[in-house]
Order: structure tokens, then sequence, then C-alpha cells
């Protein structure tokens, strides 16, 4: 066993290096890649090879869930007509560690002769793609982690993180925030932790007015199911809400009281456009099971913690 913990070691220590070469060797070329996309009307086409391929789809959705928008075109396939994904609208990212790949060469051949921005990334400066490319952007000498120089290991993850890098420098440069990360990933644990309040509660409120006789607010509370009822002034200002708590409270007399004698005044309440996630936190901590949304005084809606559990936020 211990064998195989120095290997791993060595291995992720070995790609470790290596990132730290890359980022020590990074130039103006890598400014001009990012002022290349920004200034593309169209998408990053990105392309490679074999595992650089695999690197290139995963480099491909980043940018496209960060706000750059991007297609993978396999290099084989682009050579038997899906070279008509490219436009003069777009820009080029070939990856390949040697630089001298073969399939590559219509899809460089095609950005030349219709005038398409390339951005070439590969290890060897005097190659071919990146003697053609427009930018080139250099990985650096640096051993494979396999210690034989033949696997994939530490090129692959340089190219990956340069990937990383690029995506980050555009989506700062954009200002991309937590909602538009949202508008891209709409399912999955991501899309749960980023979804708002006005997402998941129901507009369809149990709520009653302040002279409401008890008699009609526990219709209420008893049709609409969510254990509450919000109070409102003449305003239509939420003024309170009735829980359970305080309806064993007043349990003496209870049917001749009106409900702004029962109620809690001043619930509290959340914004619809905070994160649900937030929501879900303020009801754990009161032991509460519901926020009314709340716009300028007015409720806007009601949120249950179990649609927030519903939805994924735990």
């Amino acid at each position: 066993m211990s064998d195989y913990l120095d290997t791993a070691r060595r291995v992720i220590l070995t790609e470790a290096r290596g990132l730290t070469l890359l980022a020590d060797d990074l130039g103006d070329s890598f400014a001009r890649a990012v002022d290349l996309i920004l200034a593309a009307r169209g998408r990053v086409v990105v392309s490679g090879m074999g595992k650089s391929g695999h690197v290139g789809r995963k480099i491909t959705a980043t940018l496209a869930s960060t706000g750059t928008p991007a297609q993978f075109v396999h290099p084989a396939e682009a050579s038997h007509g899906d070279l008509g994904m490219v436009t003069q609208a777009d820009v080029a990212l070939v990856l390949s560690n040697s630089g001298e790949t073969p399939e590559l060469a219509d899809l460089i051949a095609h950005t030349r002769r219709f005038g398409i921005p390339l951005i070439g990334v590969a290890s060897r400066p005097g190659s071919t793609l990146l003697r053609q490319a427009d930018v080139a952007l250099v990985l650096p000498a640096a051993p494979e982690a396999c210690g034989n120089g033949i696997v994939p290991t530490t090129s692959t993850t340089m190219t990956l993180a340069l990937g990383d890098a690029l995506a980050v420098a555009l989506m700062e440069h954009r200002q991309f925030t937590p909602e538009h990360f949202r508008t891209f990933h709409p399912g999955g644990k991501l899309g749960a932790r980023l979804a708002k309040v006005d997402d998941l509660m129901h507009r369809d409120m149990p709520l009653v007015g302040e002279d409401t006789p008890m008699t009609e607010a526990l219709l209420v509370i008893s049709q609409k199911g969510y254990g509450v009822t919000g109070v409102t002034d003449r305003a239509g200002h939420l003024a309170g809400i009735i829980t359970d708590g305080d309806l064993r409270r007043h349990m003496d007399g209870l049917l001749d009281r009106r409900a702004a004698e029962v109620m809690t005044p001043a619930p509290r309440v959340i914004a619809p456009d905070a994160l649900a996630e937030a929501a879900l936190a303020q009801m754990q901590d009161s032991k509460i099971t519901c926020l009314f949304a709340v716009a300028d005084d007015m409720p806007q809606g009601i949120l249950h913690i179990h649609d927030c559990l519903r939805a994924g936020i735990v």
C-alpha cells in the first residue's frame, strides 16, 4: 500500500510543479488571448485531438457556463463538414501538446483562409500550430507524471488549468455574478444553492385582514395548508402572522377574537430576491417552518421549509 501512496504523491507533486512553471511563464500572450476572445462577436471554437480533445470539451463547458459562448468541434469531424460551424465571427482555441497533430491541419488552414483569429496551445514554440497562431500560448517544459514521458498527464493538467485561467479572467472582466451563473446552472446542487426565494415561493398566500374574525382565520389556515396565515392592515401591508403557537396562547375565547388580537406583530420576513439558502438558514435558526416574502412591506409570497428541501437546498 505504501508503494501506491508513494506513486500517487509523486504524480501529484510532479503535476503541481508543472502548474507552478505554467503560472511563472505566463506573459503578454495570455492577455492578448483574453483580448482576442473579448473582441470576438461569435463563439470560442475549441478543438483538440485525443486527450487534448477531452480537455478541450471541459474547457468549452467551463467557458460556456461562465458567460463566454463556446462550442467544441472535433478536428476529424471538422474535415468532413463541421468546418461550417467555424465562422469569421468566432475565435478558435486549438489544443495540441506537440503542435503537430495531423488531424488539426484542415481546421488551422480554415482559420487562415478566412481570417478567423487562432489561439494555439502547445508545448513546442516552433510547432506548426504555434507558428500559424495569432496568439501562441506555450506550455512550459515539464516532465509527464508517468515517469517515461509517454502518458499525457502533466501536459493535460497544465492545459486544463490554462483553460480555467482564461475562463475566470473573462468572467471577472465581464463582472459575471452568481445570478448570471445560475442562469446557466438551473439544475443540480449549484442551481439549488443559487435559487432565489422568488423561484420557490407560493403566490397563493394565506392572508386575512386585521379585523377578520378568528372563525374565518382558522378556515384560511386550514384551507391553505401552511399552518399559518398572514395578517394585513388596511393598506395591504403585512402587519403580523398567526401560527399554531398563537392559537394555543389565545385558546381561551379564541373564536370570539379578531386576527389582530391573536397575531404576532412584525413577523420575520425575507425579500423575494434573497437566496433561498438564506431563507432556509433563517427558518432553521428561528425554528420556524414558513417565511413570508415581502417587498415594500407588501406580502409577495410564502416559502415553506419543505420547498427548500424539495429543491435540494440543505
